[in-house]
């Protein structure tokens, strides 16, 4: 018996294993070892000779498939199948045509190696950290599903991801600038000043402004429901999985109420009755913010500002998750350094008395208490 580790042509190592039957036949086997380690090579060499005296040599695996071959599987049977969001789905789909195919296309799944991997991220340079580690966890998450799926024995290599730079703060309008974008708005015509509002006073995405129904409007309570999204043409829940209520401020109320029509079931409609465009939305708010002298003209800026000036406020930031539909308090959190309310309350924290504190069994009330000594009195 004999059990030779050599390097192989495509990274990793290869393993050559030759066995003495106890019918006296010789049997031989050479394939590359699914781990990238020399040592973890030999283990595994050591434990497939044993293998092999006890049952033979099994029959060869299926041949495995190329990332190019097993890329539109992954789309179908694992993203559409777990109905994931129609952009996310997309996500992957662009990263897989414009990043991996092109780079890992045709290697073999188990033959994608650490070195694969770390030219990949060194192609990926002038990107930035959050594009890099996107296409990495596509990347890990293909190869995971191909070894649940039985395409792989185990992972062929390690992904990790890239340091992330420090997160900037995000962009929002101040009170000011608000109320500019606000009166500008309304000069543009009532749907650019319903969507500033549906962003600035209510906290809603793009997809939500746009999927956002009479019937989820309630005029007489002053609230409105976050039931569904909409991105290109696809309509599903909105990000996070869940629906929201959200309280309408007087003005936001008003301008529903006076944007009432009998043209659709959607609130934000062409002339023809049809649901809006996503360009459309933010033609208008772009065009708002040129009429305000704003530079900060995106539709998702109005969310920041929605969640800002709340923070600047006061308002909890459990009360602005919740508002807001965002899934992770985190997220939330981000906002949070803006609250001087927050901040206030938690130097006064300091200036409260000192708490009574536990020693023992008994109750301390900040005077140390005497120590029965253990020596004879």
């Amino acid at each position: 018996m004999s059990v030779k580790i050599r390097p192989y042509r495509r990274g990793g190592w290869e393993v050559d294993i030759t066995v003495r039957m106890p019918d006296g036949t010789r049997q031989r086997e050479r394939r590359r070892a699914p781990v990238s380690s020399r040592s973890g090579a030999v283990r595994w060499a050591d434990a497939r000779e044993r293998e092999m005296l006890v049952q033979g040599i099994q029959k060869p695996r299926k041949e495995v498939p190329t990332l190019a071959t097993f890329a539109p599987r992954f789309l179908e049977g694992y993203a559409q199948a777990n109905r994931q969001k129609p952009s996310g789905i997309a996500a992957k789909e662009t990263i897989l045509r414009v990043h991996l195919v092109p780079r890992l296309g045709r290697k073999k799944l188990d033959e994608i190696s650490n070195e694969d991997v770390q030219r990949l991220k060194g192609k990926l340079a002038g990107k930035s950290p959050k594009t890099v580690n996107n296409v990495l966890s596509v990347l890990s998450t293909l190869l995971k599903v191909a070894v649940e799926w039985d395409v792989l024995v185990v992972m062929p290599c390690t992904v990790r991801l890239v340091r992330s730079a420090p997160q900037c703060k995000a962009a929002f309008h101040d009170f000011d600038e608000y109320e500019r974008l606000v009166d500008s708005a309304r000069h543009v015509d009532a749907r650019a000043h319903l969507i500033v509002l549906l962003g600035g006073d209510a906290g809603l995405r793009c997809g939500e402004m746009m999927a956002l129904e009479w019937t989820d409007v309630d005029l007489g309570k002053r609230q409105l429901w976050v039931r569904r999204s909409e991105w290109k043409g696809q309509v599903t829940a909105p990000k996070g999985g869940r629906a929201r209520l959200v309280p309408l401020t007087g003005r936001l109320a008003d301008a529903l109420r006076a944007h009432r029509h009998l043209r659709g079931v959607r609130v934000l409609t062409r002339e023809d009755g049809q649901g809006i465009s996503q360009k459309i939305v933010r033609v208008l708010v772009e065009r708002s913010a040129r009429l305000a002298n704003l530079r900060n003209a995106g539709v998702h800026v109005l969310r920041h500002t929605f969640c800002s000036h709340l923070a600047m406020r006061g308002a909890p930031g459990r009360a602005i998750q919740e508002l807001a539909g965002h899934k992770d308090l985190s997220t939330s959190q981000r906002y949070m350094h803006l609250s001087p309310a927050a901040v206030e309350a938690a130097i006064r924290l300091l200036e409260q008395p000192k708490p009574a504190t536990q020693f023992g069994d008994g109750v301390e009330t900040g005077v140390p208490s005497k120590v029965n000594s253990l020596g004879p009195k």
